[in-house]
């Protein structure tokens, strides 16, 4: 049996070098600005938002309602999340078969919030040749300050980070009084702490070893490219030899391709890999090389493009077709997910009725020569208004309900059981059968919800 090989200091994996990328601009890089920017607005600003006497987006577990602005669901509507899942996971396939890793260059958390701490960083350390000299450096009095102030800003923004996650489940506002007074909850210190920690870690530490060994998506992403999927690609035939030169001189005189080997498409890389090396898993696809590549055609008088999203059978000089049946049948399902989810969600019935038999008595025979059946009807009330509620019964012939009251009132958003006794005549039925439970409110008959009951009776 061969001995696991080992490096030059006897450890079985060598220690992870600190990668500093190098600052770029570019119209990649001013899109993935635009998209933190717009994703970092929508998470820590909505819990802000009033919506009536509450938060327009807040999950009460307690109450069990989980309130999306005008939309309050419950826990009976919780298909909506499976239906919401399968919409993620054919947006995943969708956009990967036709950019590759779009979704991690550009909207995944972990790259959203690595982004945030990375401007931290050069905020108070400066550019990447300041950052690696600094970390060279002795200790000294600036050394620990600059450090230190990068530590506090990562530790304040984590903390933030976690406070608002927890704002979503306990209305921000009183979670802010809370913590001002350090009288928050057990549970609620608990998930701000965790989830800040693991923001601070994550992002701050971890960074592109998240992407490149714990995130699955690295590892199967293979599976859904084709040679027509847009990937971030090196033209090879165009790019080699590389080479240094002058600027103005034809690289062909010189036997050498277009790329210069400056190294700045690696220096800027989150991931640290070089694109020249051919497509790689540990590419999140943010497109930082193609806008360092570019700069640099720009400066030596090159076109653009020897590092571009392209397709394997573009880079082959073959046709390209980046919209294909794969991509047809997953965006019509797409479309048609979303639609049906649109059309549902606007269309579902606010109101919905439990039925219970009282198990006490399988039933009472009453002087007047009727059989009665005891119920407990719940009424739930999923609209943000107040309604009476008539409740009916059908399924035999001579059936009659009676409930306290003419109607029963439900509050917005609540729930209301009342006892129901529900009878036939003796005649009218032998052994039992199944009835129809109705309920409607009286200001809204469009409102009505119903169910199945067993009635029992005297089988001679």
């Amino acid at each position: 049996m061969t001995a696991p090989q080992t490096d030059m200091d006897g450890g079985l994996y060598a220690a992870r070098q600190k990668i500093y990328p190098r600052e770029i601009e570019g119209r990649f890089q001013r899109l993935r600005t635009i998209a933190a920017w717009v994703l970092l607005g929508i998470y820590y600003l909505i819990p802000w938002i009033p919506w009536g006497e509450r938060q327009a987006v807040l999950f009460d577990l307690p109450a069990r309602k989980f309130h999306v602005f005008a939309l309050t669901l419950w826990p009976q509507d919780f298909y909506f999340l499976t239906w919401l899942l399968v919409i993620a996971a054919l947006s995943l396939f969708f956009f990967t078969a036709l950019a590759g890793r779009l979704f991690c260059g550009y909207a995944c958390p972990q790259t959203v919030w690595t982004e945030t701490f990375l401007w931290m960083e050069r905020l108070v350390e400066g550019s990447r040749s300041q950052q690696m000299k600094l970390a060279k450096a002795p200790w000294n009095g600036e050394k620990v300050l600059r450090k230190g102030a990068k530590q506090l800003l990562w530790i304040a923004f984590a903390l933030w980070t976690g406070f608002t996650f927890v704002g979503y489940f306990t209305p921000i506002r009183e979670l802010a009084v809370s913590v001002l007074h350090f009288a928050t909850g057990p549970w609620e210190t608990f998930w701000v702490l965790f989830y800040g920690g693991a923001t601070y870690v994550n992002a701050g530490f971890m960074r592109e070893q998240v992407c490149k060994y714990m995130c699955p998506y690295a590892r199967f992403q293979s599976a859904m490219f084709d040679k027509d999927t847009l990937v971030i690609t090196y033209d090879e035939r165009r790019g080699e030899p590389r080479g240094a030169r002058k600027k103005g001189v034809d690289p062909k005189s010189k036997g050498l391709g277009d790329c210069v080997d400056c190294t700045l498409c690696v220096q800027v890389c989150p991931t640290g890999i070089d694109i020249r090396k051919g497509l790689q898993y540990e590419c999140i696809a943010c497109a930082a090389c193609i806008d360092a590549c570019d700069e640099v055609m720009d400066k030596v008088g090159y076109p653009r493009g020897l590092v571009r999203y392209d397709t394997q059978h573009g880079i082959e000089g073959k046709a390209k077709h980046v919209v294909r049946p794969r991509t047809i049948v997953y965006a019509t399902l797409l479309a048609l997910l979303i639609a049906g989810l649109a059309y549902t969600v606007t269309h579902r019935n606010v109101v919905a009725v439990d039925i219970i038999r009282d198990r006490n008595a399988l039933y009472r025979e009453r002087p007047d020569g009727r059989i009665e059946n005891v119920y407990n009807v719940k009424i739930l009330n999923k609209d943000n208004q107040d309604h009476e509620f008539a409740i009916t019964a059908s399924g035999v012939p001579g059936i009659e309900v009676d409930y306290a009251g003419s109607t029963v009132w439900v509050g917005a958003g609540q729930v209301q059981g009342v006892p129901v006794r529900i009878r036939v005549p003796r005649d009218g039925l032998k052994g039992g059968a199944d009835i129809q439970v109705e309920i409607a409110a009286t200001d809204k008959p469009e409102l009505r919800a119903g169910g199945k009951a067993r009635f029992i009776s005297p089988s001679d």
